[in-house]
């Protein structure tokens, strides 16, 4: 028998609505609370197994005070929401609920949402009980290699499980963390792992499409539609048609452009330039290294379309957290490195490993393989004794005792490599090699620290 569900939503329709999808759905219904006073009450009364809860309820308590008492008793909740502002969803953040559901709610989400949170609470169910090995499900089991990623730190582990949780659902998951932590490489995981696995995977890097022809790549366009078009288009989410796309750098995408993803989540249909609204069956997996709360409040990305993909968010940590793995991803490429050149070189000097887990590697483990190549390259023996850590220059002061914002630094620091090169940002010797990062990123680092060509 499936879970008994509360439901606190102080509106009769919709707290009415969701009681008629889980109970066609085969799932228990308690009493509807209509405040957080009457759900106090029908906690001890009705037992419930999981709760969705709506943030503003009558009575002076919201559901974020419930929800605080909820997390103290180990009962997994889900926050109702019609699209908070920005410090109200900071404190629902805060309580770390098992999801967020937007209003108006479709029923396949609803229905989604609760297979996912039920998942995540079994997960931390059977942490807690640390079960024996003959007990783990099937599909964690897959999980136990890391799905191709490199280490044994805690935080990885947590990674593999929430991909795991990820590829059982078909809902939309985001992918956060900083430039070079591997979201493509999870967003793959997931994909691969997932229902859809037989169908494609096509990836979209937001940064690096014009902003004119974004609509037309991501929802294609007819013949004739525009000046130029003179064949007809299939966008990306029809090429993905039954898979998954993965937007990647999605904090880059127009804010135009995003009411037209937000039909996509909601309705799942598209609408090709020139030609008329069609259905479509795409996963969607978005990831990005900015921060999305602060694009909110600065005007760049849509409130609702965050919480359409806050389903299920995976933060991925930066390498300098994984202290752990470092020396094993960095063996682990030396191999495959030094093979791929024919090169017989057996591991590095125990001065390198010290210089590898002292550095910060602000450019996560896309650095430290690119560190690792040109270390191969350049080695004529057959241990790596010297490596070519970078060295930033000491935080400027930029007048008395006042010292500049890490955005003021992080400019000059990029003009500084872009006059190293004249201003070349791609390829060998370019902008984006000397500071390791990638081209997109450095792109779109540069239109929003507002750096343009110089000239003399």
């Amino acid at each position: 028998m499936k879970s008994k569900v509360l439901v606190v939503e102080d509106q009769f329709i919709e707290a009415n609505n969701l009681r008629m999808v889980l109970q066609s759905a085969g799932y228990q219904v308690c009493t509807i609370a209509r405040s957080v006073k009457e759900a106090l009450e029908i906690l001890p009364a009705e037992h419930p197994d999981l709760v969705l809860l709506d943030i503003f309820l009558q009575g002076s308590q919201t559901g974020i005070d419930l929800a605080r008492i909820l997390k103290k008793q180990n009962i997994p909740f889900i926050y109702l929401s019609a699209n908070s502002d920005k410090e109200t969803f900071a404190l629902a953040k805060q309580t770390t609920p098992y999801g967020f559901l937007v209003k108006p709610f479709r029923e396949k989400d609803v229905l989604a949402m609760l297979d996912i949170a039920a998942n995540l609470h079994d997960e931390h169910l059977a942490l807690a009980r640390k079960p024996a090995s003959h007990m783990v499900p099937a599909i964690l089991k897959k999980a136990a290699n890391n799905f191709g990623m490199i280490g044994k730190s805690p935080l990885l582990k947590d990674i593999t499980r929430y991909i795991t949780i990820a590829a059982s659902a078909d809902s939309p998951v985001l992918i956060l963390g900083e430039s070079g932590t591997g979201k493509e490489v999870v967003a793959g995981a997931i994909h691969e792992n997932s229902a859809r696995k037989e169908k494609p995977l096509i990836v979209v890097d937001c940064a690096a499409l014009s902003p004119t022809l974004i609509e037309s790549e991501l929802f294609g366009h007819e013949r004739g539609s525009f000046t130029g078009a003179t064949e007809k288009r299939i966008g990306k989410f029809e090429q993905a048609a039954g898979g998954t796309i993965f937007l990647d750098e999605i904090g880059e995408m127009p804010i135009e452009i995003q009411s037209k993803l937000l039909r996509v989540l909601q309705e799942k249909e598209i609408c090709p330039i020139g030609g008329v609204r069609k259905k479509v069956n795409v996963r969607i997996v978005a990831a990005t290294n900015r921060n999305l709360e602060e694009e909110v409040s600065a005007g760049r990305f849509r409130l609702d379309l965050y919480y359409r993909l806050y389903v299920f968010p995976i933060q991925l940590p930066p390498l300098r957290e994984r202290k752990a793995d470092i020396i094993l991803i960095a063996e682990h490429y030396l191999q495959v490195i030094a093979a791929k050149n024919n090169k017989a070189i057996t591991g590095f000097s125990d001065k390198v490993k010290k210089a590898l887990l002292d550095y910060s590697w602000p450019g996560n483990i896309r650095e430290l393989i690119n560190l690792i190549e040109r270390s191969v390259l350049f080695c004529e023996d057959g241990l790596i004794n010297d490596i070519a850590i970078p060295v930033f220059k000491q935080v400027k002061v930029a007048d008395g005792n006042q010292i500049k914002t890490f955005t003021e630094n992080e400019r000059d620091h990029i003009i500084e490599a872009l006059a190293r090169c004249d201003w070349k940002l791609y390829g060998q010797g370019g902008a984006a090699e000397i500071l390791q990062i990638n081209a997109s990123t450095l792109k779109s680092r540069m239109k929003k620290l507002g750096i343009s060509k110089q000239f003399n």
